[in-house]
């Protein structure tokens, strides 16, 4: 029987809980596992921090290894994303360093990065920490900026902070076969799923969309078994895995995310299109808007615009005042919870981002929640009224 998106949200990771004669997702707790036998224990151990899936009847020997929770909420994202499998971590950025730790244990040094990026993204490429070189580039630069020991592409669509959007395709061709990891966070794999359009690896913070919620912290890879492996066997031994309880409400989140993405869709739609006419707001940067889509992204490789957007004002200052104004939306950093959020990138998130890099100092964006869309709007008239 092949379900829809919206059945696979709420049933995918939750099989066999006949058999355990549950209904809920169960949460396994436990740090360590009995063992069969040294020798037992001994191959499972090695097999798992080797980069192994676990095997049905193999002892799961150490939490840092394996856990039947965190991995029920890696079946759900790769069923999600069309992918065979997904690995998880503690937060986005430990899955991000994942990926470039696995780069460089292959021998490859050299990272293209698509402009923009989350700030956290390209603060950690920026500082070369983790053994990496980066060049900066457009999508249309890719080719280019290629080089013997480039080991990986990366790009984020929409990107953080200013929604632009880029041809997963385009970018995938311009690789040459290089592996071409993609941020899927502000879309969620409701709106975008990158592996259908070429991708090696997707990425999620899966603290913002799937959550949802905003209190658990988590990230995850979804890709082919190659990279899963490689992957599996950095988390082992830098022991950045996912832990129970923030998997058990991470998986819990992918069951409502079909229904939260549209309806913070459809707001956001309507605050997007307001914020457009407003006399103090000099542009509006949302996918939903004519202008914002030049390359027709909405309706082919995206189902919809979703629910982020930025705005800009005629000044800094102007700017930098909407923030503590508002009364109902929560000023603060993050993204994709059920509550809308409005954050200042210059000053935040891409603050460590170099000064050509960094967003205008006048712009804000915002995260649309599951409020009101007429109370969304309101709040954010009478914050950019009543400080210019």
């Amino acid at each position: 029987m092949v379900l829809s998106q919206d059945s696979l949200a709420v049933h995918a990771g939750r099989q066999g809980l006949t058999e355990l004669g549950v209904h809920a997702v169960p949460i396994d707790l436990s740090t360590t596992a009995p063992l069969p036998s040294v020798e037992g224990g001994g191959l499972a151990y090695e097999h798992m921090a080797t980069g192994g899936a676990h095997a049905d009847g193999q002892s799961t020997v150490y939490q840092r290894l394996w856990n039947p929770t965190v991995a029920r909420f890696e079946e759900g994202v790769a069923v999600l994303e069309g992918t065979p499998e997904a690995v998880a971590f503690a937060t986005g950025m430990a899955a991000l360093s994942a990926v470039l730790l696995a780069v460089v244990a292959g021998g490859k040094k050299h990272v293209v990065a698509v402009r923009p990026l989350y700030g956290g993204s390209d603060h950690l490429l920026a500082s070369g920490v983790l053994g990496t070189e980066v060049t900066y580039t457009t999508p249309e630069g890719v080719h280019a900026a290629l080089r013997p020991d480039t080991g990986l592409v990366i790009l984020e669509t929409p990107a953080n902070p200013s929604l632009e959007l880029v041809d997963i395709a385009l970018v995938t061709a311009a690789a040459d076969g290089i592996p071409v990891l993609v941020d899927n966070t502000f879309a969620s794999p409701i709106l975008q799923q990158p592996f259908k359009h070429g991708a090696t690896m997707v990425l999620h913070s899966a603290t913002k969309f799937l959550g949802g919620h905003g209190d658990a912290m988590g990230g995850v890879v979804a890709a082919a078994p190659e990279w899963t492996a490689r992957l599996r066997r950095i988390r082992a031994v830098t022991g950045g895995i996912l832990t129970p309880w923030p998997a058990y409400l991470l998986h819990r989140g992918l069951a409502t995310l079909p229904v939260r993405v549209r309806a913070q869709q459809s707001s956001a739609e309507k605050v997007a299109v307001a914020l457009n006419e407003h006399s103090q707001v000099q542009r509006v940067y949302y996918p939903g808007l004519p202008d914002c889509d030049p390359q027709g992204i909405i309706g082919t490789q995206m189902a919809g615009p979703g629910s982020l957007m930025a705005f800009e004002l005629a000044d800094a200052g102007h700017a930098e005042r909407i923030p503590s104004a508002v009364r109902m939306i929560t000023h603060a950093v993050s993204l994709g919870g059920i509550d809308t959020l409005i954050q200042h990138p210059a000053g935040l998130t891409h603050r460590p981002v170099e000064a050509g890099a960094k967003p205008h100092a006048a712009l804000l964006r915002i995260s649309v929640g599951l409020e009101d869309p007429a109370d969304i709007l309101a709040d954010l008239v009478q914050a950019i009224e009543s400080t210019r």
